[in-house]
């Protein structure tokens, strides 16, 4: 019998592994590939962003809240999962910037912080990882972090002579950064929504992206999975203190979601197969 296919996507919070990449993993679970999850914190200093969730006892309660919501999303998308157990470092504000919280994940040594992943990929044994870029995604401190234990985990994990208590070694194939949003997606649903008589919420967005950096040139992998962009929303309502039902995220039909952009988008940065780009698959190239 042929060996079955494992994907291992490394986020930072619970919540991640729905707004990122989550039609993706819910097509690769419908084709039988196994699909590890790992969230690197429980979540605890995130902000309430539904306003119907922002009350005294969620509040008193958010990390225990924030891990129901993630059994909730894990079993819609149909995914393992694994908390790395890192506090939440939370996203600073102000000017200066207030210091981190001591012993939050994004302070951690990232050669020790690392240790616990290189455990999980020896144990799960996944041909392809997935994980955020050098800046996180957006610069928060526990997504620049993710990346940065991530590389270190991948380039470790096969090496018998590094972290040799944390099991056999075991070398992932392919190593995929999440490209969520280029500025030809927003375009693309931009105009798609104009063009059907639908007010737009990305106008301003895209006000500001000028003169910015533009991530879409770095895609290599687009993988069509618009079918499974109702199961990704599923996923996201679960997490009920971090999603607005009736905010922004959910304003553009689904039927031009799925028109106007069907695939999610990634860039290859790491692989020991032969796949010739552009990609329609995270396996390509892994037999």
């Amino acid at each position: 019998m042929a060996e079955r296919l494992r994907l291992m996507a490394v986020h930072a919070h619970p919540d991640d592994e729905s707004s990122k990449g989550a039609a993706t993993t819910a097509k690769y679970v419908a084709e039988g590939v196994d699909v590890l999850v790992v969230t690197c914190t429980g979540g605890e200093r995130g902000s309430v962003l539904n306003p119907k969730m922002d009350r005294p006892d969620v509040w008193a309660n958010i990390a225990d809240i924030r891990r129901a919501e993630m059994d909730a999303a894990r079993a819609i998308l149909g995914i393992e999962q694994a908390w790395l157990g890192f506090m939440d470092s939370g996203l600073p504000e102000g000017d200066p910037l207030p210091p981190l919280p001591e012993g939050c994940f994004a302070l951690q040594d990232v050669a020790e912080a690392a240790g616990p992943l290189v455990r999980l990929m020896r144990e799960f044994r996944p041909h392809v990882v997935t994980t955020y870029d050098e800046d996180g995604g957006y610069p928060h401190p526990d997504h620049i972090m993710t990346h940065k234990i991530s590389m270190a985990a991948f380039d470790a994990a096969g090496v018998p002579e590094r972290y040799p208590d944390l099991g056999e070694a075991w070398q992932p194939l392919k190593l995929y950064y999440d490209i969520g949003f280029s500025k030809g997606k927003i375009l693309a649903l931009h105009e798609a929504l104009l063009a059907t008589g639908n007010e737009s919420p990305y106008g301003e967005w895209l006000k500001r992206w000028e003169g910015r950096p533009d991530k879409g040139p770095r895609i290599t992998t687009r993988v069509g999975c618009a079918e499974y962009f109702p199961v990704r929303d599923d996923a996201l309502r679960a997490h009920a203190t971090q999603i607005d039902p009736d905010g922004f995220w959910f304003q553009v039909p689904m039927e031009l979601q799925q028109r106007a952009w069907p695939t999610e988008d990634f860039q290859l940065v790491r692989s020991l197969v032969d796949s010739p780009l552009p990609e329609s698959d995270l396996f390509a190239g892994v037999a």
